[in-house]
C-alpha cells in the first residue's frame, strides 16, 4: 500500500509510513486528488531528505499519509503545482527549507527567507504604476511588503512579500517544547496553538484527557473564536468610517476577553491549556457570571450588525468588494473563514471532529457566501453567535456535572518512533501541528501550518480589480497573521 490512512489525533509508527520515489508519489497525489495539509522535509542522515505528504479526505474524516527519499545529490522533482495549484505554498516553503526544486513551478520565489534577492512581478504601460507599502507600517501593524500593480486607482495585481519575523519556532519546538511556546506562535490565536500542540502531546504519550477539561478547552477555543470575530466586525465597521459599529464591537470584544481573563488569569487565554489537560477549574460563580456576560454579548453583536446591515452606505461598502470566486478559493487551497465565506465547504470542527465536539452533536449550517467583504462579515457575524452559544451551553454543562479533576498528570515518556497529527479549527481556519520522535523516543521534528499560510495569496487575489483605497477594507476582511505565516 502507498499511503497509511489515518485519523486526527493518532500515533502513527514513522516505520509503517511508505517511502516512494519521487515520481510514483507524485502520481499518486495526482490520483488521491486530495487537499493537502502537510508537505515537508526532515534531514534523514548521510545528505538525504525525507518528504513528508499529509492529504485530507475531509467528507470521510481521513487522513492520507505517505513520503519519499531525496538522496543528497537529487535536487529537483516535477512540480505539483502545475497539476494541483493548492500545493504552490508547501513546494515553495519545502524548496526554500531544503534546496530541492520543484522544476516548472510556476511562481518559485522566497516565502520567508529574505538571502535571495526577491523579483516581483513587473508590468509595463505608460498608465501602469507601482505603489510599495511597508515592511514598516503605521501603528502596530506586524511587518509586510506589499507591492501593488495599478492603472489609476484600479489594481491589476498584489504581491505580497513576508518572512520579515522569521523566528525558528519550529527548530525551537523540538529543542524547548512547552505550551507556553506553542500559545507564543499567534498572539490571536492562543487557544487554538496551544490546543493543537497539547493534543499532539497528549497523543505521543497516551494521555487521557478528563471529560471536564475537554470541556474547558473547547469552550475557549470558541471564546476565542468569537473574541478576535467580534473585533473584526469592529475593524471593517472602521475601514468603511462606521464608527458606531467600530466602538460597539470593540467594548464588545472587551466583554468576552475579559471573561477569559477571569478564568486564566489572561485575557488571550495564555496558561489556561497544558498537556493533559488545563491549570485551571471554573466554579459555579464565575459560571453565572460568564453566561450573563456573554448573553449581553449575544444581545449587542445581534443588534449591531442587523443595524450595520440596513445600511445602504455600509452595504455598498461591503458587497462585491474583495470578490475570491469559489473556483479560485478551491484551485488555491483556502481554508477556514475565508474559504467558507467563498462556498467552500471547510471546518474541521466537524470533518475532524474530537470527541468532546462529537458528544456536543451540533449542526452543521453551510454558509452560501459569494467571497467579498461582505460575505466574510456576514460569516464572522454567523460564527460569533454560533460560537458564544456554544460556550454558554459547555459553562451550563460544567455547572451541572463533570465533577473531577481537570488536569492529569500520570504521563509517559513519549513514544519512539511515531508521528502525531492534530488538526484544530482556529477562528482563522485548520492550525495544524505535527510530531515526530526519533528511535531515543526524542522529538526530532515539529511541523506547524496556521492557516494563513494558505490564505496570504488568496488577499492577493481579492484585491485585483478593486481600488487601492479598497485594500485596507480587503485586509480587515481576511485579517492574515504576518507571524503565523512566518513562524
Amino acid at each position: 500500500m502507498n499511503w497509511i490512512k489515518t485519523k486526527n489525533n493518532t500515533k502513527i509508527n514513522l516505520n509503517e509510513i511508505p517511502s516512494l520515489d519521487i515520481d510514483t508519489l507524485r502520481d499518486e497525489i495526482i490520483k488521491l486528488n486530495k487537499r493537502p495539509v502537510g508537505f515537508f522535509g526532515k534531514e534523514w542522515g548521510e545528505g538525504s531528505t525525507r518528504l513528508f505528504v499529509i492529504l485530507a479526505d475531509d467528507e470521510n474524516s481521513d487522513l492520507y499519509v505517505s513520503s519519499c527519499i531525496f538522496d543528497a545529490d537529487e535536487k529537483g522533482y516535477e512540480s505539483l503545482t502545475q497539476t494541483i495549484p493548492s500545493f504552490h505554498i508547501f513546494e515553495r516553503e519545502f524548496y526554500e527549507q531544503f534546496g530541492i526544486k520543484p522544476l516548472n513551478h510556476p511562481w518559485l520565489k522566497p516565502l520567508r527567507s529574505h538571502k535571495k534577492e526577491y523579483k516581483f512581478f513587473e508590468m509595463e504601460g505608460e498608465e501602469v504604476h507601482q505603489v510599495a507599502v511597508g515592511p514598516i507600517h503605521a501603528g502596530v501593524i506586524e511587518p509586510g511588503h506589499f507591492r501593488f500593480m495599478c492603472n489609476g486607482e484600479i489594481v491589476y495585481h498584489l504581491e505580497i512579500m513576508l518572512g520579515y519575523q522569521n523566528r525558528g519556532v519550529e527548530k525551537l519546538m523540538v529543542e524547548h517544547p512547552t505550551n507556553q511556546l506553542a500559545e507564543s506562535i499567534c498572539g490571536d490565536s492562543v487557544i487554538a496553538h496551544n490546543l493543537a500542540y497539547s493534543k499532539v502531546m497528549e497523543c505521543l504519550k497516551d494521555v487521557k484527557v478528563p471529560k471536564r477539561a475537554q470541556l474547558i478547552r473547547t469552550m475557549a477555543l470558541e471564546m476565542e473564536r468569537a473574541a478576535i470575530h467580534i473585533g473584526d466586525l469592529g475593524a471593517i465597521a472602521g475601514d468603511i468610517a462606521y464608527l458606531m459599529g467600530a466602538s460597539v464591537f470593540g467594548a464588545t470584544r472587551t466583554l468576552v476577553i475579559n471573561t477569559m481573563l477571569e478564568f486564566s488569569g489572561s485575557r488571550f487565554g495564555r496558561g489556561l491549556i497544558n498537556v493533559g489537560g488545563v491549570n485551571f477549574d471554573i466554579d459555579n460563580e464565575k459560571i453565572e457570571r460568564a453566561i450573563k456576560t456573554l448573553t449581553k454579548v449575544e444581545k449587542d453583536v445581534d443588534r449591531m450588525v442587523k443595524t450595520m446591515l440596513k445600511n445602504s452606505s455600509v452595504m455598498s461598502r461591503l458587497e462585491k468588494t474583495g470578490t475570491v470566486s469559489t473556483e479560485k478559493a478551491l484551485e488555491i487551497g483556502l481554508v477556514g473563514m475565508a474559504a467558507r465565506a467563498c462556498g467552500v465547504n471547510l471546518d474541521s470542527r466537524f470533518d475532524f471532529a474530537d470527541e468532546c465536539f462529537k458528544s456536543l452533536a451540533l449542526p452543521r449550517k453551510l454558509f452560501k457566501g459569494k467571497g467579498d467583504v461582505n460575505s466574510r462579515f456576514k460569516l464572522r457575524y454567523q460564527e460569533t453567535m454560533e460560537s458564544l452559544s456554544i460556550a454558554k451551553r459547555i459553562l451550563d454543562m460544567l455547572k451541572n456535572g463533570y465533577k473531577e479533576e481537570v488536569l492529569n498528570t500520570e504521563q509517559n515518556a513519549l513514544s519512539a518512533d511515531s508521528m502525531a497529527i492534530s488538526i484544530v479549527e482556529g477562528w482563522r481556519g485548520e492550525v495544524v501541528h505535527i510530531g515526530m520522535t526519533d528511535m531515543n523516543a526524542n522529538l526530532s521534528r515539529y511541523k506547524i501550518k496556521d492557516p494563513s499560510f494558505n490564505n496570504w495569496y488568496g488577499l492577493a487575489l481579492a484585491v485585483r480589480n478593486n481600488g487601492v483605497s479598497d485594500f485596507p477594507l480587503c485586509n480587515k476582511s481576511f485579517n492574515l497573521s504576518y507571524c503565523g505565516n512566518d513562524l
